[in-house]
């Protein structure tokens, strides 16, 4: 479902990216540079939400989430992404993500909501486990490319908890984080079986 929900999201905003990143290349900009760009927007979007905008916030992170492909797209259009390029990318990626989840947790926090403080906590350094597992697998020689939370439907289920807490549905943002908590540790579980399985594979064909 995941995967479905992923490719179905990708092949829409490719329609709308893929003109923007051919646009920028032609002006010089660089991937690196939309990467950057991007992970600064998503800071200022945090801050709005932290502060109780959360509509704005929410539309800011989402806008400048979007960069994500963007960066991707120009990078394919240049001829592939050298190792800087992912190394960059992917460390901005856990900065962005860290600045959404924080300054939930801290809006939360001000609202005396302290379980959803928790449930922010636990999506946020789940979240990071998800990608860990990931990468650190990949680096192994395994293989752990499956889960039904990577980083686009995480983004999508706390954008849809801060378009629900804008309308004033109080329970709105904390349930979508403890959906996202939940769903997040599956995804680690997921993972981890996974790369075990991979790893059994590689042993048998040895």
């Amino acid at each position: 479902m995941a995967k479905i929900v992923q490719t179905t999201a990708r092949a829409a905003v490719a329609y709308g990216v893929n003109p923007v990143a051919r646009f920028l290349l032609r002006i010089g900009v660089t991937p690196n540079a939309v990467t950057v760009a991007g992970t600064v927007g998503v800071l200022i979007g945090s801050y709005f939400g932290s502060q109780g905008h959360l509509f704005w916030g929410t539309v800011i992170v989402t806008a400048c989430a979007l960069t994500d492909a963007l960066d991707g797209t120009m990078a394919r259009m240049r001829g592939g992404t050298g190792k800087f390029g992912a190394l960059l990318d992917s460390s901005m990626d856990r900065l962005a993500d860290g600045a959404v989840f924080g300054a939930v947790a801290y809006y939360l926090a001000t609202e005396g909501d302290y379980w959803g403080v928790v449930a922010a906590l636990i999506a946020l350094v789940a979240g990071g486990v998800v990608s860990y597992v990931k990468a650190r697998a990949q680096s192994l020689g395994l293989n752990a490319d499956v889960g039904i939370a990577e980083r686009l439907e995480r983004l999508l289920i706390v954008g849809v908890g801060g378009l629900l807490g804008a309308a004033d549905v109080d329970w709105g943002l904390p349930a979508a984080l403890w959906v996202l908590a939940a769903l997040s540790l599956f995804t680690v579980f997921q993972r981890l079986v996974a790369a075990a399985k991979s790893d059994v594979v590689v042993e048998a064909s040895e």
